[in-house]
Protein backbone atom coordinates (compact mmCIF):
# COMPACT_ATOMS: atom_id res chain seq x y z
CA UNK A 1 0.00 0.00 0.00
CA UNK A 2 3.01 2.33 1.04
CA UNK A 3 4.38 1.44 -2.47
CA UNK A 4 0.95 2.39 -4.20
CA UNK A 5 0.84 6.16 -2.54
CA UNK A 6 4.65 7.00 -3.68
CA UNK A 7 3.80 5.99 -7.10
CA UNK A 8 0.89 7.84 -6.75
CA UNK A 9 2.51 10.89 -5.44
CA UNK A 10 5.28 10.54 -8.05
CA UNK A 11 3.11 10.49 -10.87
CA UNK A 12 1.19 13.54 -10.16
CA UNK A 13 4.16 15.30 -8.14
CA UNK A 14 2.45 15.76 -4.97
CA UNK A 15 5.51 15.75 -2.96
CA UNK A 16 8.69 17.08 -4.61
CA UNK A 17 11.85 17.33 -2.62
CA UNK A 18 12.46 20.20 -0.57
CA UNK A 19 8.42 21.64 -0.19
CA UNK A 20 6.84 22.57 3.15
CA UNK A 21 3.88 20.59 3.45
CA UNK A 22 0.71 21.58 6.42
CA UNK A 23 -1.25 18.62 6.76
CA UNK A 24 -4.74 18.80 7.93
CA UNK A 25 -4.81 16.00 11.52
CA UNK A 26 -8.02 15.77 12.70
CA UNK A 27 -6.85 13.11 14.82
CA UNK A 28 -9.01 10.32 13.17
CA UNK A 29 -7.60 6.76 11.34
CA UNK A 30 -6.97 8.91 8.05
CA UNK A 31 -5.05 11.88 8.94
CA UNK A 32 -2.72 9.66 11.41
CA UNK A 33 -2.35 7.51 8.75
CA UNK A 34 -1.12 10.16 6.36
CA UNK A 35 1.20 12.04 9.37
CA UNK A 36 2.82 8.15 9.77
CA UNK A 37 3.17 8.27 6.16
CA UNK A 38 4.48 11.07 5.67
CA UNK A 39 7.03 11.63 9.15
CA UNK A 40 9.81 9.75 7.38
CA UNK A 41 10.35 12.37 4.74
CA UNK A 42 10.25 15.13 7.22
CA UNK A 43 13.06 13.26 9.17
CA UNK A 44 14.86 12.11 6.18
CA UNK A 45 14.44 16.13 5.47
CA UNK A 46 12.96 15.28 2.11
CA UNK A 47 9.93 17.59 2.69
CA UNK A 48 9.12 19.60 6.26
CA UNK A 49 5.98 18.39 7.68
CA UNK A 50 4.08 20.77 9.90
CA UNK A 51 0.41 19.37 11.47
CA UNK A 52 -2.32 22.01 11.66
CA UNK A 53 -5.80 20.75 13.41
CA UNK A 54 -8.73 22.43 13.75
CA UNK A 55 -10.78 22.85 16.95
CA UNK A 56 -14.77 23.04 16.17
CA UNK A 57 -15.76 23.10 19.54
CA UNK A 58 -19.06 21.42 18.60
CA UNK A 59 -18.50 18.81 21.07
CA UNK A 60 -17.37 19.01 25.11
CA UNK A 61 -13.99 16.47 23.92
CA UNK A 62 -12.61 18.52 21.34
CA UNK A 63 -10.22 20.54 23.57
CA UNK A 64 -8.94 17.01 24.40
CA UNK A 65 -8.71 16.21 20.70
CA UNK A 66 -6.58 19.03 19.86
CA UNK A 67 -4.16 18.15 22.80
CA UNK A 68 -3.97 14.47 21.56
CA UNK A 69 -3.10 15.67 18.24
CA UNK A 70 -0.44 18.39 19.48
CA UNK A 71 1.07 15.25 21.24
CA UNK A 72 1.42 13.05 18.39
CA UNK A 73 3.31 15.76 16.09
CA UNK A 74 5.29 16.33 19.13
CA UNK A 75 6.62 12.35 19.46
CA UNK A 76 7.71 12.41 15.79
CA UNK A 77 9.09 16.04 16.28
CA UNK A 78 6.66 17.92 13.86
CA UNK A 79 5.16 21.16 14.72
CA UNK A 80 1.43 21.42 15.30
CA UNK A 81 -0.72 24.54 14.91
CA UNK A 82 -4.00 24.77 16.88
CA UNK A 83 -7.05 26.97 16.09
CA UNK A 84 -10.53 27.56 17.21
CA UNK A 85 -13.45 27.86 15.11
CA UNK A 86 -14.38 31.01 17.21
CA UNK A 87 -11.34 32.54 15.90
CA UNK A 88 -13.07 33.00 12.48
CA UNK A 89 -16.33 34.50 14.10
CA UNK A 90 -17.11 37.13 11.59
CA UNK A 91 -15.38 36.18 8.89
CA UNK A 92 -17.17 32.43 8.01
CA UNK A 93 -20.32 33.06 6.12
CA UNK A 94 -23.25 31.02 8.13
CA UNK A 95 -25.11 29.32 5.43
CA UNK A 96 -27.34 27.00 7.49
CA UNK A 97 -25.24 24.11 7.21
CA UNK A 98 -23.14 23.24 9.98
CA UNK A 99 -20.96 20.84 7.43
CA UNK A 100 -20.23 23.63 5.23
CA UNK A 101 -19.02 25.95 8.08
CA UNK A 102 -16.75 23.33 9.05
CA UNK A 103 -15.60 23.05 5.41
CA UNK A 104 -15.05 26.82 5.18
CA UNK A 105 -13.35 27.09 7.98
CA UNK A 106 -11.01 24.39 7.77
CA UNK A 107 -9.55 25.79 4.56
CA UNK A 108 -9.22 29.29 6.05
CA UNK A 109 -7.56 27.96 8.65
CA UNK A 110 -5.01 25.59 6.58
CA UNK A 111 -4.41 28.32 4.36
CA UNK A 112 -3.52 30.38 7.05
CA UNK A 113 -0.97 28.04 8.45
CA UNK A 114 0.28 27.33 4.98
CA UNK A 115 0.91 31.02 4.58
CA UNK A 116 2.97 31.28 7.89
CA UNK A 117 5.21 28.50 7.43
CA UNK A 118 5.63 29.64 3.67
CA UNK A 119 4.20 26.15 2.42
CA UNK A 120 3.47 25.14 -0.90
CA UNK A 121 1.62 22.37 -0.58
CA UNK A 122 -1.32 21.24 1.80
CA UNK A 123 -2.23 17.37 2.15
CA UNK A 124 -5.82 16.35 3.09
CA UNK A 125 -6.02 12.69 3.70
CA UNK A 126 -9.11 12.55 1.23
CA UNK A 127 -9.50 8.81 0.76
CA UNK A 128 -11.10 6.52 -1.95
CA UNK A 129 -14.39 6.41 -0.45
CA UNK A 130 -14.37 9.59 0.41
CA UNK A 131 -14.53 10.19 -3.51
CA UNK A 132 -17.62 8.49 -3.87
CA UNK A 133 -18.88 9.77 -1.11
CA UNK A 134 -18.29 13.28 -3.06
CA UNK A 135 -19.86 12.28 -6.08
CA UNK A 136 -23.21 11.55 -4.42
CA UNK A 137 -22.74 14.74 -2.64
CA UNK A 138 -22.66 16.66 -5.36
CA UNK A 139 -24.92 13.88 -7.76
CA UNK A 140 -27.79 15.31 -4.97
CA UNK A 141 -26.74 18.75 -4.91
CA UNK A 142 -27.14 18.93 -8.83
CA UNK A 143 -23.53 19.88 -9.88
CA UNK A 144 -22.12 19.66 -13.72
CA UNK A 145 -19.88 16.95 -15.31
CA UNK A 146 -17.02 18.84 -14.07
CA UNK A 147 -18.15 18.62 -10.02
CA UNK A 148 -18.93 14.81 -10.93
CA UNK A 149 -15.29 14.20 -11.23
CA UNK A 150 -14.97 14.76 -7.69
CA UNK A 151 -11.43 15.27 -6.12
CA UNK A 152 -8.13 15.94 -7.54
CA UNK A 153 -5.17 14.22 -6.87
CA UNK A 154 -3.76 18.22 -6.47
CA UNK A 155 -5.95 21.16 -7.00
CA UNK A 156 -4.40 24.58 -5.77
CA UNK A 157 -2.25 23.76 -3.58
CA UNK A 158 -4.48 20.87 -2.05
CA UNK A 159 -2.51 17.62 -2.42
CA UNK A 160 -4.74 14.12 -1.66
CA UNK A 161 -1.85 11.21 -2.06
CA UNK A 162 -4.44 8.63 -0.39
CA UNK A 163 -7.54 9.26 -3.21
CA UNK A 164 -6.73 5.44 -4.61
CA UNK A 165 -6.34 4.01 -0.56
CA UNK A 166 -9.56 2.27 0.77
CA UNK A 167 -10.19 2.92 4.28
CA UNK A 168 -10.24 -0.92 5.25
CA UNK A 169 -7.02 -0.83 4.05
CA UNK A 170 -5.95 2.47 5.82
CA UNK A 171 -7.74 0.98 9.22
CA UNK A 172 -5.88 -2.90 8.93
CA UNK A 173 -2.33 -0.63 8.42
CA UNK A 174 -2.95 1.19 11.78
CA UNK A 175 -4.18 -1.87 13.42
CA UNK A 176 -1.07 -4.30 12.56
CA UNK A 177 1.18 -1.37 13.38
CA UNK A 178 -0.89 -0.69 16.48
CA UNK A 179 -1.43 3.15 16.16
CA UNK A 180 -3.94 5.12 18.15
CA UNK A 181 -6.03 7.23 16.84
CA UNK A 182 -9.46 9.38 17.60
CA UNK A 183 -13.04 8.24 16.81
CA UNK A 184 -15.11 11.50 16.05
CA UNK A 185 -18.85 10.32 17.52
CA UNK A 186 -20.41 13.15 15.36
CA UNK A 187 -19.11 10.59 12.06
CA UNK A 188 -22.66 8.64 12.95
CA UNK A 189 -24.97 11.38 12.90
CA UNK A 190 -27.48 10.83 10.85
CA UNK A 191 -27.74 15.08 10.73
CA UNK A 192 -25.26 15.34 8.22
CA UNK A 193 -25.64 14.35 4.55
CA UNK A 194 -21.91 12.83 3.96
CA UNK A 195 -23.00 10.40 6.81
CA UNK A 196 -26.26 9.55 5.32
CA UNK A 197 -24.54 8.76 2.01
CA UNK A 198 -21.82 6.59 3.98
CA UNK A 199 -23.88 4.91 6.01
CA UNK A 200 -27.15 4.37 4.19
CA UNK A 201 -26.55 4.73 0.38
CA UNK A 202 -23.01 3.28 -0.14
CA UNK A 203 -23.43 0.09 1.72
CA UNK A 204 -26.86 -0.48 -0.25
CA UNK A 205 -24.92 0.19 -3.68
CA UNK A 206 -22.06 -2.77 -3.04
CA UNK A 207 -24.91 -4.93 -1.78
CA UNK A 208 -26.68 -4.67 -4.84
CA UNK A 209 -23.75 -5.73 -7.33
CA UNK A 210 -20.47 -6.05 -6.10
CA UNK A 211 -18.70 -4.92 -8.82
CA UNK A 212 -19.91 -1.56 -7.86
CA UNK A 213 -16.25 -0.17 -6.26
CA UNK A 214 -14.18 -1.76 -9.69
CA UNK A 215 -16.75 -0.55 -11.54
CA UNK A 216 -17.32 3.11 -9.74
CA UNK A 217 -13.87 3.72 -10.83
CA UNK A 218 -14.00 2.99 -14.78
CA UNK A 219 -16.88 5.40 -14.27
CA UNK A 220 -14.82 8.09 -12.64
CA UNK A 221 -11.59 7.75 -15.51
CA UNK A 222 -14.58 7.93 -18.40
CA UNK A 223 -15.58 11.29 -16.39
CA UNK A 224 -12.02 12.06 -16.14
CA UNK A 225 -11.42 11.68 -19.55
CA UNK A 226 -14.89 13.35 -20.76
CA UNK A 227 -13.96 16.25 -19.05
CA UNK A 228 -10.14 16.62 -20.20
CA UNK A 229 -11.74 16.99 -23.70
CA UNK A 230 -14.47 19.35 -22.62
CA UNK A 231 -11.62 21.46 -20.63
CA UNK A 232 -9.66 21.73 -24.36
CA UNK A 233 -12.50 22.99 -26.47
CA UNK A 234 -13.84 25.40 -23.73
CA UNK A 235 -10.16 26.72 -23.45
CA UNK A 236 -9.20 27.01 -26.75
CA UNK A 237 -13.31 28.99 -27.07
CA UNK A 238 -12.46 31.28 -24.14
CA UNK A 239 -9.29 32.36 -26.06
CA UNK A 240 -11.27 33.32 -29.10
CA UNK A 241 -14.08 35.47 -26.68
CA UNK A 242 -11.50 37.13 -24.40
CA UNK A 243 -9.43 40.59 -24.37
CA UNK A 244 -6.51 41.50 -22.28
CA UNK A 245 -6.99 45.36 -23.16
CA UNK A 246 -5.72 47.53 -20.07
CA UNK A 247 -4.65 44.48 -18.20
CA UNK A 248 -8.03 43.09 -17.59
CA UNK A 249 -9.07 39.48 -19.18
CA UNK A 250 -12.42 40.47 -19.73
CA UNK A 251 -14.79 37.92 -21.46
CA UNK A 252 -17.12 39.05 -24.57
CA UNK A 253 -20.34 38.21 -23.37
CA UNK A 254 -22.37 38.40 -27.34
CA UNK A 255 -19.99 35.54 -27.53
CA UNK A 256 -20.39 33.45 -25.13
CA UNK A 257 -23.79 33.21 -25.59
CA UNK A 258 -23.70 31.98 -28.89
CA UNK A 259 -21.89 28.64 -27.49
CA UNK A 260 -23.58 25.37 -27.18
CA UNK A 261 -25.11 25.58 -23.41
CA UNK A 262 -22.84 23.19 -22.78
CA UNK A 263 -19.78 24.77 -23.85
CA UNK A 264 -21.25 28.03 -22.16
CA UNK A 265 -20.63 26.96 -18.34
CA UNK A 266 -16.95 25.12 -19.47
CA UNK A 267 -15.72 28.16 -20.62
CA UNK A 268 -17.16 30.15 -17.66
CA UNK A 269 -15.57 27.08 -14.76
CA UNK A 270 -12.10 27.09 -17.32
CA UNK A 271 -12.26 31.39 -16.58
CA UNK A 272 -12.91 31.46 -13.00
CA UNK A 273 -10.05 28.79 -12.63
CA UNK A 274 -7.98 31.09 -14.63
CA UNK A 275 -8.25 33.75 -12.51
CA UNK A 276 -8.11 31.27 -8.98
CA UNK A 277 -11.86 32.58 -8.00
CA UNK A 278 -13.26 29.71 -5.76
CA UNK A 279 -16.26 28.21 -6.72
CA UNK A 280 -18.35 25.00 -6.41
CA UNK A 281 -19.22 24.19 -9.75
CA UNK A 282 -22.82 23.59 -9.19
CA UNK A 283 -25.69 24.18 -11.96
CA UNK A 284 -27.04 27.00 -9.75
CA UNK A 285 -23.79 28.87 -9.97
CA UNK A 286 -23.37 28.80 -13.55
CA UNK A 287 -26.92 29.51 -14.32
CA UNK A 288 -26.61 32.93 -12.03
CA UNK A 289 -23.41 33.83 -13.95
CA UNK A 290 -25.09 33.40 -17.30
CA UNK A 291 -28.06 35.57 -16.20
CA UNK A 292 -25.81 38.05 -15.24
CA UNK A 293 -23.48 37.52 -18.71
CA UNK A 294 -26.88 38.43 -20.37
CA UNK A 295 -29.26 40.76 -18.43
CA UNK A 296 -27.06 42.41 -16.02
CA UNK A 297 -25.08 45.46 -15.92
CA UNK A 298 -22.48 47.14 -12.81
CA UNK A 299 -21.18 44.60 -10.48
CA UNK A 300 -22.89 41.35 -9.12
CA UNK A 301 -20.56 39.44 -6.02
CA UNK A 302 -20.16 35.40 -6.35
CA UNK A 303 -19.14 34.65 -2.55
CA UNK A 304 -17.36 36.50 -0.43
CA UNK A 305 -14.41 38.14 -1.94
CA UNK A 306 -15.28 38.09 -5.89
CA UNK A 307 -17.54 40.28 -7.73
CA UNK A 308 -18.00 40.24 -11.92
CA UNK A 309 -18.05 43.18 -13.46
CA UNK A 310 -20.33 44.02 -16.52
CA UNK A 311 -19.77 46.90 -18.95
CA UNK A 312 -21.82 47.26 -22.48
CA UNK A 313 -20.75 43.30 -24.12
CA UNK A 314 -17.59 42.91 -21.50
CA UNK A 315 -17.62 40.93 -18.46
CA UNK A 316 -14.63 40.18 -16.16
CA UNK A 317 -13.69 39.37 -12.34
CA UNK A 318 -13.03 41.80 -9.47
CA UNK A 319 -11.60 40.30 -6.14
Amino acid sequence: MLDRINHFSRKHNLLPEGSTVVLGLSGGPDSVFLLHFLAPMHQARIITLVTAHLDHQWRTESADDARWCAQEAQKLNIACVIGRLSDFNGTITWNGSKEEVGRKARRLFLEHTAEHYNADRIALAQHAQDQQETFFIRLIRGTTVHGLIGMQPHSGPYIRPLLEINKIDILAYLDTHSIDYLIDSSNDSPDYLRNRIRHAVLPSLRAADNRFEQNFRKMATRLQATQDYLQEQAKQALATITSTDNNLCAMNTTQLLTLHPVMQQEVIITWLIAHHVPFSPSESFLCEILRFAKKGTGMHAIGSTWSLVKKKEWLWVKK
